[in-house]
């Protein structure tokens, strides 16, 4: 009987360690393709929509655009990026402020170049992993034309975020570093925020 005891306890044991083991990846959170594809999904339906398209619903679509979007992209991590050390060097409303601004200018910029393929399927064709960073690789189609996207993401607590989009070997972040380094040295903080302003200003009213 203290035999049998003893068996059905270790069976026990090894059914518990085994439904561990299987219950391990639903635990492990999703990949960061997984992660990125409700909100670029969302994007495709709304470039798709017959009643949001053409020049007088841009507005509308854009909108709607940003809010899916912000479900998967760290804007806050990109505008830290873009801005580089003097990020650090103001306060914590200084930096709130300046990722609102970037906020909007890099979906501009992103959304703008989506509206030119719209009707176009995402075909995800790559994903590396390294740490608590990563790359998606995506290629839009439409028309005939392909458009290579590359998403690089960063773990935000369990789940994966974009901080920096590559769209035809130009990365978002790194062309707007690059461009803010010398207004900041000329026209410092203040002058960086003009400028941008003044771009947003001109993209608002359809350049």
């Amino acid at each position: 009987m203290l035999q049998v005891k003893k068996i059905m306890k270790l069976t026990a044991q090894c059914f518990f360690v085994l439904l561990l083991a299987f219950a391990t990846p639903c635990f492990a959170g999703n990949s960061p393709t997984e992660d990125l594809q409700p909100a670029l999904a969302s994007v495709v339906d709304i470039l798709a929509d017959e009643t949001l398209k053409g020049p007088e619903k841009r507005e509308e679509r854009r909108s709607k655009i940003m809010v899916e979007i912000k479900k998967g992209f760290n804007f806050r991590e990109m505008s830290r990026r873009v801005l580089g050390k003097t990020w650090r060097r103001i306060g914590a409303a200084e930096q709130e402020n300046f990722t609102n601004i970037m906020t909007r200018l890099l979906g501009h910029v992103y959304v703008g170049k989506l509206e030119n393929y719209s009707g176009g399927a995402v075909e995800y064709v790559g994903e590396t992993i390294k740490g608590k960073r990563a790359k998606v690789t995506t290629v839009i189609e439409n028309n005939g034309i392909k458009l290579p996207v590359h998403y690089l993401m960063r773990k935000n607590g369990e789940k994966w975020m974009v901080y920096d989009i590559n769209i035809e070997g130009v990365s978002l972040v790194r062309n707007y570093q690059q461009q803010f380094k010398s207004i900041l040295r000329k026209d410092k903080y203040q002058g960086l925020i003009k400028v941008l302003k003044e771009k947003n200003k001109s993209f608002d009213e359809g350049e």
